[in-house]
């Protein structure tokens, strides 16, 4: 399973960069609010740091002016995966970028009905998010399970992108289920390292290690 970053906070995607760990990175408008920056610039820099796909979200809600705010945001750099939601005039939009060669990350999905228009579109990606589903009370998990099997059954090429990704058990639910892609925040990927014996074996480690009075440098 890939792993995404969904964040516009530069120090974050640069750190998990480093690890070599990190796949791609997801943006939208909100995110590029929160950080406080000029979007082009920061879409711009993040393109720089990561080789694989950033998820850049058009704010028109027309499909042509979707075309057109995809066509400068797409000339940023090649990594550019260019972002629209669910919609009538967005899945127009996929249609015509994949034509082109262009990626593209349809968002906001909800249903499994959805998740299959979008694979019909062409989409690169299809982002659902569990997270909004599971604090209306429904299992977000469940959407995921739809969806893999739909795309299995016609061997639909879309990547299943699960996003809203609230903790670790998410994660793993979507690594079992069989998801393409996963989408968090820097914090969550962070938790996947953690855990209790671990930090108890490395502190015996150290403790035996320090009684031999021993240096490897």
């Amino acid at each position: 399973m890939k792993f995404f970053v969904d964040t516009a906070e530069i120090e974050p995607i640069r750190e998990l960069a480093a690890t070599g760990l990190l796949d791609g990175v997801t943006t939208n408008p909100s995110l590029i609010a929160k950080s406080g920056r000029d979007f082009m610039e920061v879409t711009r820099e993040i393109c720089g740091i990561v080789d694989g796909p950033v998820s850049a979200e058009v704010v028109a809600l027309d499909h042509a002016t979707m075309m057109k705010e995809a066509e400068v945001l797409r000339k940023i750099a090649d990594n550019v995966c260019i972002k629209v939601p669910l919609t009538v005039d967005g899945l127009k939009t996929c249609k015509a970028l994949t034509g082109e060669g262009t990626m593209v990350n349809v968002t906001l999905c909800f249903s499994a009905n959805q998740a299959l228009l979008a694979a019909k579109a062409g989409a690169t990606f299809i982002s659902p998010f569990v997270g909004r589903h599971d604090d209306n009370g429904v299992d977000g998990m469940d959407l995921i399970e739809d969806i893999r099997l739909i795309y299995d059954n016609y061997a639909f090429e879309t990547e299943i992108l699960v996003a809203s990704v609230r903790h670790v058990t998410h994660v793993l639910q979507a690594a079992k289920i069989g998801a393409d892609v996963m989408t968090a925040p820097p914090k969550v990927i962070h938790d996947l390292f953690k855990h209790v014996l671990t930090d108890k074996g490395i502190e015996g480690f150290m403790a035996d290690w320090a009684k031999t009075g021993q240096s490897i440098l």
